[in-house]
């Protein structure tokens, strides 16, 4: 028998409070097709509550006028009541998103305690005021909390995406409305039972696992302030229009259709090695990853060869068995959109070099083979789109101007990343690649430098000072001449 976690209430304001609707949401299994959790469904009724509190809390509260020093001991205290339930939550994960444990440790349970680490380091730095000498005096800059957030995360990193909202809303003074996705809803039942521990005030934090309809309300309550919000360019795109109504501040991490680009240069071994982890991380379900490969026409062949080999041993299973490589997507629509574009590439003439439909095992659960697609052209939709599965494409170019080209070529600009032997020649294609994260000779994110897109990818930064400041207004006071503080 599966076990199925149970949770009854909802966490509103920092207190477990009885749902204003009957309606669940059941979570299932990717892996077993089995429910594994079932959480009430938040409606209209508890937004509207859970606004309500943090707009006191904002408004009213000690939480936006206590000293910096006091908001940094609370989020500490947060950041270490996940570091040490860091088993627990990947194991969570992994079993209601179907990533593999390893990963799901690693980037969703670790990989956020050092996103709360970076948060508190930038924080602790940050000038949130200053005196400075104006045209016509001094004057006074301030940056204050912006308010009342609405932090909309998706399925693929909920814990992830949370960090990156959570940690620069409080440590800045605001008030946050957190909205997980229906299909993976249990992790933050663990991160709201840090959050009790931790001693954060009254009304400062809601959870509200919902779908589309209440997270449409949240974002145009007109008790927000703001917006953060991870997920699709047609969701983000809704979410931009309805924040619009009452000018609402508004940070969009959106999708990306990132191109990796291995010039002739580079150490094939290592490239391989890194361009598996780049590419199929999350059973491919990430938004940074390089799922378009840009080939050299002189080493293609190769190239191509060695990566077919690669992808084709990729162990595929259970994601909490620590040997599997690729685990189940989230949902069955996942599994299904990820065969429809390999029939879409299949139908515009790309050329299959491994995989290409379903594993003949697990038997069971919603897997898609590790997919390789080469002689793949530019403008084909299987290199236009974002698939959001384990789906690569491989795509040849002549020279270095055609592959910069080639990476531009895209209606996104959220990542890349470039492989050679010379790192001043790729620092270079960085410099001429419009897109918002880049990497030579490894694939990472650093939590003290600015993420976020260019073009469709998104609009504002998360991390560093920059994403810090995406949760401050800021505000100058006119100073009487000859004034020194």
């Amino acid at each position: 028998m599966t076990e199925v976690l149970e949770y009854g209430e909802l966490f509103i304001g920092g207190a477990w409070t009885a749902p204003a609707g009957p309606a669940v949401i059941e979570v299932v299994s990717p892996h077993t097709e089995q429910v594994i959790g079932r959480v009430p469904h938040a409606g209209e009724a508890d937004v509207d509550r859970a606004v309500a509190a943090a707009r006191r809390a904002f408004d009213q509260g000690p939480w936006p006028r206590l000293p910096l020093a006091e908001r940094i001991a609370v989020v500490t205290r947060i950041r270490d009541g996940l570091a040490a339930r860091a088993e627990r939550l990947a194991r969570l994960i992994s079993s209601q998103n179907g990533s593999p444990y390893a990963w799901s440790l690693a980037a969703q349970a670790h990989g956020p305690v050092a996103i709360w680490d970076a948060y508190l380091k930038t924080a602790a730095e940050y000038v949130f005021e200053e005196q400075r000498a104006g045209a016509f005096g001094p004057i006074l800059v301030r940056r204050e909390p912006v308010g009342v957030v609405a932090a909309v995360v998706p399925w693929n990193v909920p814990q992830f995406a949370a960090a990156a909202k959570l940690a620069p809303a409080l440590l800045s003074g605001c008030a946050v409305v957190l909205k997980p996705s229906p299909e993976t809803p249990l992790d933050a039942y663990l991160l709201a039972e840090v959050v009790r521990e931790a001693g954060l005030p009254e009304g400062v934090l809601s959870i509200l696992p919902a779908g589309r309809e209440t997270g449409a309300y949240l974002v145009g309550h007109p008790g927000v302030d703001k917006v953060s919000f991870t997920g699709s360019v047609d969701a983000g795109r809704q979410v931009m229009a309805s924040a619009a109504r009452t000018l609402k501040r508004v940070t969009l991490e959106l999708g990306g259709k990132s191109a990796a680009i291995v010039l002739p240069d580079a150490d094939l071994d290592r490239t391989v090695r890194g361009l598996l982890a780049a590419a199929f991380m999350n059973n491919g379900q990430a938004c940074v990853a390089q799922t378009r490969i840009l080939a050299p026409r002189s080493h293609y062949a190769e190239i191509a060869e060695r990566l077919t080999a690669a992808i084709g041993a990729l162990r595929v299973g259970d994601p909490l068995d620590p040997a599997t490589a690729v685990g189940p997507l989230v949902t069955a629509r996942q599994r299904q959109r990820s065969l429809d574009y390999i029939a879409i590439a299949a139908g515009e003439g790309a050329e299959l070099l491994t995989g290409g439909g379903v594993p003949a095992a697990p038997e069971r659960g919603w897997y898609v083979q590790p997919t390789l697609f080469g002689a793949v052209d530019n403008g084909m939709r299987i290199a236009r789109e974002e698939v959001f599965g384990p789906v690569v494409c491989l795509t040849p170019y002549q020279d270095r101007d055609e592959a910069v080209r080639l990476a531009n070529d895209s209606d996104f600009g959220l990542s890349g990343s470039v492989w050679t032997g010379d790192v001043e020649a790729g620092i270079e294609v960085a410099r001429a690649v419009r897109t918002g994260t880049y990497a030579v000779n490894t694939f990472n994110l650093d939590f003290l430098g600015p993420f976020g897109g260019y073009k469709q990818s998104g609009i504002g930064r998360e991390f560093g000072p920059e994403g810090l400041a995406e949760y401050l207004e800021s505000k100058t006071v006119v100073l009487p001449r000859g004034y020194r503080a």
